[in-house]
């Protein structure tokens, strides 16, 4: 189905989304939200549905959650398959594209029109809008969105003759410090930086050198250069002078929360999670995370994106109305609240009623905010392989991380397999 042709076919239930509700006056509308990352989100989305019921009486909300984004988007491509999709599903950024490209996201500009011509006049900004639009149209509201900070244990920079005030702001001191660390004994680990799981935080590496996933014309890969080489080696060099383990993320956390762990990389996101389970253990501090090159180095834009898929009149207009909350200056306000994302309408940013005095309470989520100039976009692989693509280059760092590979080999090799799984263009 083309773009327009699906923007006809929408027109209708989007007109129906605002006619009287005499929908609901035979009984409670169901309807089934999917959302990943439990572990980070479960408070956030508990919370706007408690929010959200108050409102809403007559709409009842059935979670259904994943572990992670991959997983999330490999449950819609399923369920789709057999017709059982969800009402409306979050998704990570990186994602909506193949459920625009696919024909399974619902264009949402109509129904933002509907509630004001000018969508920032409710929060929804271009640059917000833009986060979510793929496949040339509005295929997803931002929900939530972060960028890769700097955890570190106070004590333990202290410990290694480290200033806890000053911390390292290049990728060679924040080595040598998390080198001292290592050798602290008593099983303390130098540090730790989130390779596996999916390709943002390599991205962060690949962007903080003006790097890029792919060429312009987005037909063969950009990291097969000086930048994706330099991003491997600095993982290469993560192991063998940072001291980093070969954990997995939850492991990687416990150890830190746990007072033996230096310094860890990681998304915003689980700022209230590290919070909470550093405690007492040890002062726990945020910054920044280094970008190699000062002039043209980026960092990725995480977080994930409400996506509308609902056919029944009934279940899209509870499916947007809970969209429409989740996103909207108080739905943000909690979910910020309840983790460490960034907001995604920008009344919940300015509006001092929302958050005004949020971040200056709370320094430690300030990290993200200061980086939010240099963010740009988390990238969308383009095609039906981009699930795959990503676990290519999961696959591929592994072996660096386990000492199997050096950066060379492992780049060449990365650089193979992702071209084969890249759309075949005439």
């Amino acid at each position: 189905m083309t773009i327009t042709t699906r923007r006809a076919a929408l027109a209708t239930p989007a007109a129906m989304l605002f006619m009287p509700r005499v929908l609901h006056a035979q009984g409670q509308t169901e309807i089934t939200v999917h959302y990943a990352q439990p572990f980070i989100y479960k408070e956030a989305y508990d919370a706007i549905l408690a929010a959200f019921a108050k409102r809403e009486p007559g709409i009842k909300v059935n979670y259904v959650t994943t572990p992670n984004y991959e997983e999330g988007a490999q449950l819609i491509l399923r369920q789709a398959a057999t017709n059982q999709l969800p009402d409306l599903s979050y998704q990570g950024f990186n994602r909506l594209r193949v459920f625009a490209e696919r024909g399974l996201a619902q264009d949402l500009a109509p129904l933002l029109k509907a509630e004001a011509a000018d969508p920032a006049t409710i929060g929804y900004t271009p640059n917000l809008l833009a986060l979510g639009h793929f496949g040339g149209f509005q295929s997803g509201l931002a929900f939530a969105a972060s960028n890769p900070v700097t955890y570190y244990n106070a004590d333990l920079v202290r410990r290694a003759g480290g200033d806890p005030d000053n911390f390292p702001t290049n990728w060679d001191d924040v080595l040598q410090l998390a080198g001292k660390i290592d050798r602290l004994g008593d099983g303390t680990e130098g540090m730790w930086f989130t390779w596996n799981g999916d390709d943002w935080m390599f991205s962060a590496l690949l962007f903080g050198q003006g790097g890029r996933m792919l060429t312009d014309d987005e037909r063969d890969v950009g990291f097969a250069g000086p930048e994706g080489l330099g991003a491997l080696r600095l993982i290469d060099r993560m192991v063998k002078e940072g001291g980093m383990p070969n954990l997995s993320a939850t492991a990687a956390r416990q150890a830190f929360t746990a007072g033996k762990l230096g310094i860890i990389f990681q998304t915003t996101a689980l700022v209230r999670g590290m919070k909470e389970g550093a405690g007492n253990n040890f002062v726990l501090r945020t910054t920044g995370m280094p970008v190699i090159d000062p002039a043209r180095g980026r960092l990725p834009t995480g977080g994930a994106a409400g996506m509308l898929t609902a056919k029944d009149p009934a279940k899209r207009d509870a499916a947007w109305k809970f969209l429409r909350f989740s996103t909207s200056p108080e739905g943000q306000a909690l979910m910020v609240r309840n983790t460490g994302y960034l907001p995604c309408n920008q009344i919940a940013i300015d509006d001092p009623q929302y958050l005004g005095s949020f971040y200056r309470e709370n320094p430690l989520f300030l990290a993200a905010v200061k980086q939010i100039p240099i963010s740009i976009p988390w990238y969308a692989f383009p095609g039906t392989n981009s699930v795959r693509v990503t676990q290519t280059m999961v696959d591929n760092i592994a072996r660096i991380v386990e000492g199997r590979a050096t950066p060379e080999e492992v780049q060449r090799d990365m650089a193979a397999e992702v071209r084969r799984l890249l759309p075949r263009r005439s």
